[in-house]
């Protein structure tokens, strides 16, 4: 009997990863041709108030190409989150050691996540951290590395990336707090945009804190450090 429970058990996990494979390839050969009408993350945020069900979300987001986003914004949130995006395949593993090493001793430590990661966070899972949400989300970052480009990542992440109450996207943040499309947006715009990625319910562009100000000063004088050219070049920009 424990032969058999054992038996169908293994065959069961085995289909289920077979279909969720096979799940997860269709839907990123779809998004990379398509892009996706909504995310996981906006949908569970507009199902936290009741009200939302009731009545029609006010999401703001305008999903504009790669090609009609500031060069700035990439450099900006390339400097800002992930200096190492157009090198690693997903994970920094780089990047994990080193937080890894600050946690033993007993520093401060911020996320390892790369871009890639927060794209499919946001796309595809939830946003309270566990292991199991990690591990899941290293799989879709792995996936997404096989299947996109780097310029579709950036494309996507950059379209769907929170910046306020129902504001997503570069375009729509773009348009709320500088009144202008994300086009037109020069170093000093863009890293005001990018620094508040991390939490973009608390930081506020229309009354920075001390905290806020340096964080942006940071990231303008981190951008003179990367390698515009080479991104530009990675990205097919």
């Amino acid at each position: 009997m424990l032969k058999k429970i054992f038996k169908y058990s293994v065959g069961a996990l085995l289909l289920f990863t077979l279909v969720f494979t096979a799940y997860t390839l269709l839907t990123l050969l779809l998004f990379k041709f398509i892009d996706p009408p909504t995310t996981a993350f906006i949908q569970q945020r507009n199902n936290e108030q009741f009200i939302k069900i009731i009545y029609p979300n006010s999401v703001s987001q305008y999903w504009v190409p790669i090609k009609s986003i500031s060069d700035n914004l990439i450099f900006a949130v390339i400097a800002s989150e992930d200096q190492r995006f157009t090198e690693h395949f997903g994970i920094d593993f780089e990047e994990v050691q080193n937080v890894f090493e600050k946690a033993i001793d007993g520093k401060k430590v911020r996320g390892a996540s790369t871009i890639t990661q927060q794209t499919a966070k946001n796309l595809f899972l939830f946003p309270h951290k566990n292991i199991f949400r990690k591990g899941i989300e290293a799989y879709y970052s792995v996936m997404i590395e096989l299947i996109w480009s780097k310029k579709r990542i950036m494309e996507v992440y950059l379209n769907i990336a929170q910046f306020g109450e129902n504001i997503y996207g570069v375009e729509a943040a773009s348009k709320f707090y500088f009144n202008k499309p994300a086009q037109y947006l020069n170093i000093k715009e863009a890293s005001q945009l990018v620094s508040i990625l991390p939490n973009p319910l608390k930081f506020n562009l229309n009354n920075k804190s001390k905290y806020l100000k340096k964080r942006i000063t940071r990231i303008i004088n981190t951008t003179n450090f990367i390698n515009k050219k080479e991104i530009l070049k990675k990205l097919g920009k």
